[in-house]
């Protein structure tokens, strides 16, 4: 098979190093790519949210499947333009990719569905918004629309309450309309769902780090690092995670004449009252994708393409024993105003069992310059939690930019908790 892989940050490098390994593939393009996945991949100049730009390419390099990174080519309607050619694709059309591109329509779906969620109001008046979150106190306040991850805030009492109301209101488009929810209380697990628009499959549930600093300190990030699995969701509870939360969810959207062919990603608190959806994103998370690519023991290629042609057979995956952990190495002042420019030394002296995965990076005359926020993600799998995030810090010892920071705690809460029953 000839596929053609949408994106350029570390998730679409961890998703490359995955497909490459397939022995059904015959090329591996990557759109627009980034030097990381210039070294298992060939790079394509291209706009990836672009419909028109990402057929043409398709067309003309006749690629066997079209496999969607970031959100933003969905919410674009590169899934719808592709379908339209002829042209499989994983990852959903723009109607059902709006579970993501639109915090409103998400909770609409769930409600319509009977998904447990968090109660919550929709505004769009900014003034009726702050008086709702001041009276209310404890609060999450949401843009509607995408922020880049950063489109969350957490308020504990009315006055942070009101900042939030005013913060998120000043994020443009994005921000135009807000949902305020009910803040729950537990632990904060991704489950990521493969599905065909009917069936589905479960990778490993993970956790994601999204504070920049240890204890979940700090203003929130794109993500400071993930492991997989997380002791916190035991198999017959992921089981039931995919019975009351992916199943009817992809039941309504197909009722509603937008299947949900790609990557389902529910990010769940485990509430004592059981897990109950945060949010839904309509495509693999970063960083979990890092390390789930790493706990997967199949190959990836069949399972995506079978999605993206509704053929997908529901059952268990065939997963690594042990844990996989994902370490973020991010520039200087992240998340605020990250530089950029500076050299990375030492990729190469990592390990080859320690996958160092690239984002935020330029290559100029051989070198690699950071090129954004979150630079780098280094992975580890090993026999156990413990034995992955010593084998990731270890590999993280090699590396070294000017600024370069990183969260020394990635797994932490994993190796404290008891396993769930």
């Amino acid at each position: 098979m000839k596929v053609l892989l949408l994106g350029s940050g570390a998730r679409e490098h961890a998703l490359a190093w995955k497909l490459s390994q397939s022995p059904k593939l015959t090329k591996l393009l990557v759109g627009p790519g980034n030097p990381g996945t210039a070294r298992v991949a060939t790079n394509v100049p291209l706009k990836a949210d672009a419909p028109d730009e990402v057929v043409a390419l398709a067309r003309r390099e006749q690629v066997d499947l079209v496999v969607v990174g970031p959100e933003a080519p969905l919410v674009a309607g590169v899934a719808d333009a592709l379908g339209a050619a002829g042209i499989p694709c994983f990852g959903p059309v723009a109607g059902a990719a709006l579970i993501e591109g639109s915090k409103a329509f998400a909770k609409e779906i769930m409600a319509e569905a009977g998904v447990p969620t968090a109660g919550f109001e929709v505004f769009t008046d900014v003034a009726a918004a702050e008086a709702y979150a001041v009276k209310q106190g404890r609060i999450v306040v949401k843009a509607d629309g995408l922020a880049a991850g950063k489109g969350v805030i957490v308020a504990h009492d009315a006055q942070a309450a009101r900042e939030a109301v005013r913060a998120v209101g000043a994020m443009g488009t994005a921000g135009q309309r807000m949902v305020l929810e009910e803040l729950l209380e537990g632990e904060e697990v991704s489950v990521i769902a493969l599905c065909d628009g009917e069936r589905y499959v479960l990778l490993p549930p993970a956790q994601d780090h999204k504070r920049v600093g240890e204890g979940d300190t700090g203003p929130n990030t794109g993500g400071m690092g993930a492991y997989a699995p997380v002791p916190f969701l035991s198999a017959a509870q992921l089981s039931e995670v995919g019975e009351q939360v992916i199943a009817p969810t992809l039941a309504t959207l197909r009722r509603r004449g937008i299947p949900f062919r790609g990557a389902l990603y529910a990010g769940l608190m485990l509430t004592r009252n059981g897990p109950k959806v945060l949010e839904f994103n309509a495509r693999f998370g970063d960083p979990e994708t890092q390390v789930l690519m790493m706990q997967l023991a199949e190959d990836v290629l069949p399972l995506l393409d079978a999605c993206a042609r509704g053929r997908l057979e529901q059952r268990p995956l065939a997963v690594h024993p042990g844990a996989s952990v994902g370490v973020v190495l991010a520039a200087h002042n992240y998340p605020e105003t990250p530089r950029r420019g500076d050299r990375i030394e030492g990729v190469d002296a990592v390990p080859a069992s320690c996958p160092v995965f690239a984002a935020g990076v330029e290559e100029k005359g051989g070198t690699w310059l950071t090129a954004g926020g979150r630079v780098l993600t280094v992975c580890a799998r090993g026999a156990d939690l413990a034995e992955a995030r010593s084998q990731a810090y270890a590999a993280t010892a090699h590396i070294r930019f000017e600024g370069m920071h990183f969260r020394r705690d990635i797994g932490a809460k994993g190796l404290r908790a008891p396993a769930a029953k």
